[in-house]
């Protein structure tokens, strides 16, 4: 059975492109547009891992990861950061509040799917 990715980014074409990498390694992808739609994701449906943007409308990446966490299924699942962002302070906060790794976008789709193999299987 193949694991489940849930991709939490509010561009559309991001979510494209990150499904598509990860369908070509074997990955199922569930996507969402920003932390409240994928708290509404996430009910009910295994996950194996997490891949957030930071800068969302309505729920951002650090207050999704933080509601995330909160969930008894969530306490252990990987949550990747994949953010234009480059701050420090933001790598700081983001780890503090449960995100296992963090990668700068644009993203090389090798180096997705080498952290993915890496973390998830």
């Amino acid at each position: 059975m193949a694991k489940t990715v849930l991709c939490v980014d509010d561009s559309a074409s991001m979510r494209q492109m990150i499904r598509l990498t990860l369908a070509g390694g074997g990955y199922e992808v569930i996507e969402a547009s920003d932390g409240n739609d994928g708290l509404k994701k996430v009910g009910g449906q295994p996950v194996n891992m997490v891949i957030t943007d930071l800068n969302m409308p309505g729920m951002d990446g650090l207050t999704f990861i933080k509601e995330l966490r909160k969930l008894a299924a969530f306490k252990g699942i990987p949550i990747l950061f994949l953010t234009t962002e480059s701050d420090e302070g933001k790598r700081s906060e983001a780890k503090a509040a449960g995100a296992t790794a963090w990668i700068t976008k644009p993203f090389q789709a090798e180096r997705l799917l080498e952290i993915t193999r890496r973390v998830i299987g």
